[in-house]
């Protein structure tokens, strides 16, 4: 790990050096939430590819609201081992980052991310994380990982029952009960 921490990311000096970060439509083509040939990781892999557990238990979380904005995945034309994927900041509306992942079909290459955290060569920041875990398979329906849906707990105001109106004060002797 010590070596790697000092090694450059090759995956963002290609982006650079290829403005892969322009907003270029003609460098890729767009696919629909999948991407056929993407590695199958299994848990213990993507622990071993973020370090830990941190980001892979803010994936569901993160995946639901992806899934809910912009998100867009896109192949590279030149090679079809380079995906990237546009997606909108949690925390910041108006932000969004754009993820490169290299990969060949039995793991992950390389990866870099536009967040301040992304460009990593040890470890994952929690955008790229959450991408390689959703195309991997482990996030099942979407609809069942990350946030509740606590709306479906509150009741609809027209349809609460008649109260029983009691006073407070001990000096009133009059107490309507049903």
């Amino acid at each position: 790990m010590m070596a790697k921490l000092k090694e450059e990311n090759k995956l963002q000096k290609f982006v650079e050096d290829n403005n892969l970060h322009r907003r270029s439509i003609s460098k890729w083509s767009s696919v629909n939430e999948s991407v056929s040939n993407f590695p199958q990781l299994d848990e213990t892999m993507l622990k071993l590819l973020t370090l830990g557990t941190y980001q892979l238990k803010l994936c569901p979380s993160y995946i639901q609201e992806y899934m809910g904005s912009e998100c867009t995945i896109d192949v590279f034309r030149e090679t079809c081992d380079l995906i990237r994927v546009r997606l909108q900041s949690r925390h910041i509306s108006s932000k969004t980052y754009q993820v490169w992942i290299q990969y060949d079909s039995d793991h992950v290459k390389a990866w870099y991310c536009q967040c301040r955290a992304g460009a990593r060569t040890v470890g994952t920041c929690s955008h790229v994380a959450s991408v390689i875990w959703y195309l991997s398979g482990l996030s099942g329906p979407i609809n069942d990982c990350g946030i509740q849906d606590w709306g479906k707990y509150i009741d609809d105001a027209s349809h609460v029952p008649q109260t029983v109106d009691t006073s407070d004060s001990e000096s009133d002797v009059s107490t309507v009960e049903e």
